[in-house]
């Protein structure tokens, strides 16, 4: 081997064993197939070598195919080509897998004889979660070997499983003790060899296929079962079409049907979308000007004020990590209903199978309730989760000024607030950052870490890391009212709202925003967060919708009615009552009644949006067009196929959103004014991407 080949290779007695060391995952990009193949070829030609194992330099067998290289001119020898190659070898080959062998990675373990792993190992088909299948006879080989059932919830639910239950259903073949995996495999092999077992490729199986041909019903059965979760998704349709094909067609056969869909869908636009949302939740974690190697602040404690929904699930996540907690409430009552929802969403999941009872016993013990302020002395991160009020907020940041000790972090979890404002109440603004978890806080993957102007770089350094390691994808925002999400937001219900009073039912609106992807439409959702958030019977003035539905108590799914009517199990209907209020409001403010198109209903929604993502952009409050994608797909369900609204934009072509949007300003004025960062980008014939 030179210096440069990414494969070693050595010798154990007859057994060739070659490496991958394409570092740091071996991905199988051109280099490191053109290598293989000329290993293969080498060993397969030497009479001296009676079987070869496969294994991965570094800390895993292969992450897979390198996507870099998606849509690039083919180079070098194809992963495709290549594994008919390693199945052909008339030499027992063996793959020895650690760490994980994911995508290309498994199937190039699927085209070896034999698979031995160790237990801690972990293998999948992910590719579904880039818009794509299979491409290399994953979805061809693996139901041959597990059957069609268990092939369907390995690909196109795309998570990776453990090596144990991978050796159940039969994907591998045998484990390996931890330290020794390699002479393991090396050992395994000599019993072919020794036992003159015959080669076992998996093209030339079909038992366990038989269960497709016997049961056609099975795969519209699957799709019946899932139909909710691939709403929309034009890949996991593509890879069950391929399994039913492995079912039903001769090998090569299925092979040639999984490279047409696979072509299909990687030049296509929900690939590109998905694959660009994969490199972007990469990109979150690089700010410019906070170098990586900046040491962050230890965080052994974590304090949170108040016990509420906020306050209970973000205190959960630090549980969830091993990080106590003290958590603080002005009384009792407030506290002992949060502790019990706490705990009981512990147990719900428990209950599920998802967590151990002894699990709930050891992260409620990590949780300390208190009613004492002062308590929160020794923590090293404090997290205000109180009422969206300026005035109690800035007190109690005066407050924990005097009371936190010196360098601990505080943040508040304000969701539209001056994080600058906040910090002034203290004599320690750079100790102090917006942390803005989103509700459901112990769900929701999303954290908007707010950047004030005097906050210093190791604490952005420090929630950063910490976002991450409690689960959370965090994106980094500057101080702006509504910061991201909600900015933007704000724009989609302005116009949501000018519809519903021009005479568009509400339903009709939500249906449009839920056909393009999204969970749900803007009177669904704020049936669902609550109608009198932030509303007052005393401060509010009966003038708009929804100050008449609270006044009726039609606050949404909680009372049974909002702008729909709700039975006890929650499912809602269009309610006349509410478009009896609509009527009289937007007759009272002489709005003109006018008809709108399901077309012009998503324009006039969501290019607002994205309108206001380039003002966001050109006054620095993100730092990358994908970072306000990433906000959009985890914090409020923009589907994941449409790549988030900057990139969708960019798919539309910036030219027609800036040609509709001075349409709608020429209509209904300035709310529509095109940024100026829209025009320059339209006029230079660039996109979101570009900057």
């Amino acid at each position: 081997m030179t210096q440069d080949n990414p494969v070693s290779v050595s010798r154990e007695g007859a057994v060739v064993v070659l490496t991958m060391r394409s570092g740091p995952v071996n991905a199988l990009g051109s280099a490191l197939r053109e290598a293989l193949r000329a290993a293969f070829d080498e060993a397969a030609a030497d009479p001296a070598v009676s079987a070869i194992v496969l294994t991965g330099g570094g800390r895993m067998f292969s992450a897979g195919a390198d996507i870099s290289e998606f849509g690039k001119p083919q180079s070098g020898i194809s992963l495709p080509a290549l594994l008919d190659r390693i199945e052909s070898v008339q030499k027992p080959v063996v793959a020895a897998i650690h760490g994980n062998a994911l995508g290309g990675g498994l199937e190039t373990a699927l085209a070896c004889h034999y698979r031995v792993a160790l237990p801690s190992a972990k293998v999948g088909l992910p590719e579904v979660k880039l818009g794509i299948l299979p491409g290399a006879g994953g979805t061809q080989r693996l139901p041959r070997i597990v059957g069609p059932r268990k092939a369907l919830d390995v690909i196109v639910g795309g998570a990776p499983i453990g090596a144990k239950p991978a050796a159940e259903m039969g994907l591998i073949d045998d484990l390996a003790p931890e330290d020794g995996l390699v002479a393991h495999a090396v050992a395994f092999a000599e019993r072919v060899v020794a036992e003159k077992r015959p080669l076992t490729r998996i093209r030339d199986r079909d038992d366990r296929i038989a269960e497709g041909r016997d049961d056609p019903g099975l795969f519209d059965a699957f799709r019946k079962e899932n139909a909710r979760k691939l709403r929309g998704f034009e890949a996991p349709e593509a890879c069950i079409a391929c399994i039913e094909a492995a079912c039903r067609l001769p090998f090569e056969q299925g092979l040639a049907f999984e490279r047409e869909q696979f072509g299909k869908l990687v030049s296509g636009t929900q690939s590109a979308a998905q694959r660009h949302v994969f490199f972007a939740e990469r990109q979150t974690a690089k700010i410019p000007d906070v170098p990586e190697d900046t040491a962050p602040r230890p965080i052994h404690k974590v304090g949170v004020i108040g016990a509420g929904t906020m306050g209970g699930g973000i205190a959960m996540n630090f549980l969830n990590a091993g990080i106590p907690v003290t958590i603080v409430e002005t009384r009792q009552d407030a506290l002992d209903r949060g502790l019990k929802t706490i705990r009981t969403n512990y147990e719900n999941t428990a209950k599920k199978g998802r967590l151990k009872p002894e699990d709930v016993e050891t992260r409620m013990g990590l949780l300390t309730p208190t009613l004492d302020l002062e308590a929160l002395r020794d923590c090293d991160l404090v997290i205000e989760a109180v009422f969206e009020d300026m005035g109690i907020k800035k007190e109690i940041f005066s407050k924990l000024d005097r009371i936190a000790k010196p360098g601990a972090i505080l943040a508040s979890n304000t969701s539209y607030l001056d994080i600058d404002a906040i910090a002034a109440m203290t004599g320690r603004p750079g100790d102090v950052i917006g942390m803005h978890f989103f509700s459901p806080a112990n769900v929701m993957r999303l954290l908007e870490v707010v950047r004030g102007e005097k906050t210093e770089k190791d604490v952005i350094a420090t929630a950063m890391q910490l976002g991450r390691k409690v689960g959370k994808i965090a994106v980094l925002v500057g101080v702006c009212h509504g910061f991201v999400g909600n900015r933007m937001l704000a724009q989609r219900q302005r116009e949501a709202n000018r519809l519903m009073l021009e005479g568009v039912k509400p339903w009709d609106v939500d249906r449009v925003i839920q056909d393009f992807g999204l969970p749900m439409g803007p009177f669904a959702m704020i049936d669902l967060a609550g109608l009198d958030i932030g509303w007052s019977r005393e401060t509010n003035k009966s003038e708009t919708v929804r100050d008449l539905l609270c006044e009726l108590d039609r606050r949404g799914q909680k009372t049974g009615a909002g702008f729909y009517d709700y039975d006890a199990s929650r499912k809602a209907t269009p309610s006349k009552v509410t478009e009896e209020i609509i009527a009289k409001v937007s007759g009272r403010q002489g709005v003109a009644q006018k008809p709108a198109s399901d077309g012009e209903i998503l324009e006039r929604c969501l290019y607002p949006m994205v309108n206001e993502g380039a003002k966001i952009l050109e006054e620095g409050k993100a730092i990358r067009a994908s970072d306000i994608d990433i906000v959009w797909i985890n914090g409020y369900g923009w589907p994941v196929y449409r790549g988030g609204p900057m990139f969708w934009a960019d798919t539309i072509g910036l030219p027609k959103v800036l040609e509709r949007l001075r349409a709608y300003q020429a209509e209904y004025g300035d709310d529509f004014k095109p940024s100026a960062l829209l025009e320059r980008l339209a006029a230079e014939g660039k996109g979101f991407r570009d900057l």
